[in-house]
């Protein structure tokens, strides 16, 4: 989706990679870290999001934290599904 312009989050969503690459480069060119945060499919691009900066695009830039866990959301009809996520922290090399 689109960069949060309060803490650096970059959403994961359906969108091409790059679109997401991009967004978080502009953090990190700022020399803030970047957080990826995704849920159920868009976690495997998330993963490639994290890849794609640390391997091509930000050099010297690392991992940071990485949480997963499961979050439960309420469907349209009230009933509750489980749903995994996970957090993705790029920091930016020296």
């Amino acid at each position: 989706m689109a960069k949060d312009n309060d803490n650096s989050n970059v959403y994961i969503g359906k969108k091409r990679s790059m679109n997401y690459v991009m967004s978080a480069m502009g953090t990190l060119n700022e020399g803030k870290p970047a957080k990826l945060l995704a849920r159920g499919r868009a976690i495997s691009r998330a993963v490639d999001v994290g890849e794609l900066l640390i391997n091509k695009f930000a050099k010297g830039a690392s991992y940071g934290t990485i949480e997963i866990k499961t979050e439960s959301l309420t469907n349209k009809d009230g009933s509750q599904s489980n749903v995994s996520a996970i957090e993705i922290e790029i920091k930016p090399g020296d």
